[in-house]
């Protein structure tokens, strides 16, 4: 492992965000496996790379210290479970550029959430972001209200942006409490429980051999090792920059789903959605900078 310094972690990360952003072009490719199956699979995957992993990059008291880790690590898995799955359901009932630009609402739930659980005030421009954000979220939506599956799948996604603000308000909590919470164990757990609930709900498995190979590729690289470097990176960077460099997902999921699949997004989910890249980004770069010296 290289030493990971400032443009390293930059550069990973512009890595990481491509590597998210193949679940919805990769999600058009499958046959026959349905939502339920396909998060099992992706998650069972997952699974086996962290299992293998995680031991390599923690040492052999990796077992040891998971069995003593405390209530906030088994907690933040649940959250990363309910990403995993409202994700990859969610894509199964609406477009790509819908699912990316309502997870994208991630760091604005996080301030209010925050606000709610430990009292830390919200500034000014993260109400103006969280104001601007909700008028292209209403733009977006406002001549799909009856198209299929589009309620639903907007509904469905709510709940990754959600989860994602429970988590880091936990995480943070946790450290608060001089607590040294490792989110890639988290992760692990997230897979193993996304599995455990998904596989009765996925039974009988009908997935072909292809949907398997493809659902093989997400777990490992497009959710396993990105969000193992992402940990990895988050050491180096600030919470401000990880957002905004995570932003890129959204630029690279529209278009490879554009271009993989043939979903164009309309007019009004471009505008929209680059209201809220808009509101998110200014908000990141607002806040980077007031952080610097």
């Amino acid at each position: 492992m290289f030493a990971l310094n400032h443009p390293r972690a930059v550069a990973l990360m512009v890595v990481n965000a491509a590597l998210w952003a193949t679940a919805g072009v990769v999600t058009r490719q499958l046959d026959s496996a349905a939502s339920f199956e396909i998060t099992f699979w992706r998650s069972l995957f997952t699974l086996g790379t962290l299992v293998l992993v995680l031991p390599l990059l923690h040492g052999q008291g990796f077992w040891v210290s998971l069995r003593h880790a405390g209530v906030s690590l088994w907690l933040s898995g649940v959250c990363w479970s309910v990403m995993f799955t409202a994700f990859m359901i969610a894509l199964t009932l609406t477009s790509v550029a819908n699912v990316l630009i309502t997870l994208a609402l991630s760091p604005l739930f996080t301030a209010l959430v925050a606000r709610v659980v430990t009292g830390q005030p919200v500034p000014t421009r993260t109400w103006v972001a969280i104001g601007l954000a909700g008028l292209g979220i209403a733009w977006m939506f406002s001549d799909q209200l009856g198209g299929p599956g589009v309620l639903a799948g907007m509904s469905v996604a709510l709940g990754v942006p959600v989860a994602t603000s429970i988590n880091w308000t936990v995480v943070q909590r946790a450290r608060q409490q001089g607590m040294k919470l490792d989110l890639a164990p988290a992760v692990m757990i997230g897979a193993f429980i996304s599995c455990l609930l998904t596989l009765p709900l996925a039974w009988p498995l009908q997935g072909s051999g292809g949907d398997i190979a493809w659902l093989a590729l997400l777990g490992v690289f497009q959710l396993a090792l990105p969000c193992v470097m992402a940990v990895w990176c988050a050491r180096v960077l600030h919470a401000a920059e990880v957002s905004l460099l995570a932003l890129l997902e959204v630029i690279f999921g529209i278009a490879l789903a554009w271009w993989g699949a043939g979903e164009e997004p309309g007019q009004r989910v471009l505008v929209g959605g680059a209201l809220v890249l808009l509101a998110l980004s200014g908000n990141g770069m607002v806040g980077l900078a007031a952080k610097k010296p």
